[in-house]
């Protein structure tokens, strides 16, 4: 089996931070930098109806991310699924083994370290491991999954149908904050040909957090990302008016953030913005999106009804597929793939 320094990084009791990992000056996260003077909205999902629609539009057209409370999904569904995803990235690198690949393209079930291309074209790995499969229609591809911890499959069958629940919801509200019919974006992403993806992430704790990232800033590529974070780790950070926001976990709550497809979908009112994760020195962190997508032969477009003289078309229609070949195109890069769909007005 092929050395990888993400198992390298799970094998060691102290960890060090090797050259592979430090990135050049322009690319380190400049922490000192990061705004605490702001943060993205949290919106109380038992709120009024049109205040609810409301809230969420507002925070899609300014910062294209939020927090969502009293969501109806059970926190100790959530606590058991961070768990169980902690079990399976501390298990021994051997084991894990079997699940490592560079194959973007046809293994639907993979674990993998991500890594930004810099001068001459060297890879700096991120300081994570990520785990990425699909988590809808699980029956066809259940005996892909992990089968130690032993509880893997069972969790991750009830967390996915939990948040499909929750992501038809937000996908309805989200609509309706557009002045569209409350199911536009969701028969726009493919109804239900959409595919949800499981991206999991584990942060070991960074001797030096300033010379590295977790992950690299990116725009997410579906539809829409349910993100469970633990409390009391703060890592996450958006991109707003130039400045990076750090995410503050609160109890409880699911980070929400629009991908690169609504934003299309939505000739541009909505935003699916830059974020990335940093490290911390002292705790392992573990986290958790699942993301919506389009199936690839879906067509994407602007959708007609918010198209008039005011608000012209900016994005031309393609196939999904072609947006994933041009995000395959860009990797190792910070990915501008839907600005490549733009029309030049």
């Amino acid at each position: 089996m092929e050395s990888t320094t993400s198992f390298q990084l799970a094998s060691k009791t102290t960890l060090s931070l090797g050259p592979k990992f430090v990135l050049p000056e322009d690319k380190r996260p400049n922490l000192l930098q990061v705004s605490i003077l702001d943060s993205v909205p949290i919106i109380d999902m038992n709120q009024e109806p049109s205040s609810l629609v409301r809230n969420i539009s507002r925070a899609c057209e300014d910062y294209g991310f939020f927090q969502i409370i009293n969501h109806g999904v059970p926190y100790e569904l959530q606590d058991r699924m961070l768990s169980t995803l902690a079990e399976f990235f501390e298990l021994p690198p051997e084991e894990k083994a079997q699940f490592f690949t560079t194959d973007i393209n046809t293994k639907q079930v993979r674990l993998y370290n991500d890594y930004l291309k810099v001068d001459g074209q060297e890879k700096v790995g991120m300081w994570s491991e990520s785990f990425l499969h699909p988590c809808h229609r699980l029956d066809d591809i259940m005996n892909l999954l992990p089968e130690n911890p032993p509880q893997y499959r069972e969790v991750i069958a009830e967390y996915s149908k939990a948040i499909h629940v929750l992501m038809k919801r937000l996908l309805s509200l989200i609509s309706m904050g557009l002045g569209l019919e409350k199911d536009s974006l969701e028969k726009s992403l493919g109804a239900e040909k959409h595919i949800l993806n499981a991206h999991a992430n584990y942060y070991p704790p960074c001797p030096d957090p300033e010379l590295t990232l977790g992950l690299p800033a990116h725009t997410d590529i579906g539809g829409l990302t349910v993100l469970l974070q633990p409390e009391g780790l703060t890592s996450l950070q958006v991109l707003k008016d130039g400045e990076w926001l750090a995410i503050h976990p609160i109890p409880n709550a699911f980070v929400i953030n629009l991908a690169d497809q609504t934003q299309v979908l939505s000739n541009g009112r909505y935003k699916s913005v830059l974020h990335r994760a940093v490290t911390n020195r002292s705790q392992r962190r573990v986290s958790l999106a699942i993301f919506c997508s389009p199936d690839p032969h879906t067509i994407i477009s602007p959708i007609e009804d918010l198209i008039d003289e005011e608000h012209p078309r900016i994005y031309h229609s393609y196939r999904f597929a072609e947006f994933l070949q041009e995000f395959k195109r860009q990797e190792g890069t910070t990915r501008m793939v839907k600005e490549c769909f733009q029309l030049t007005l």
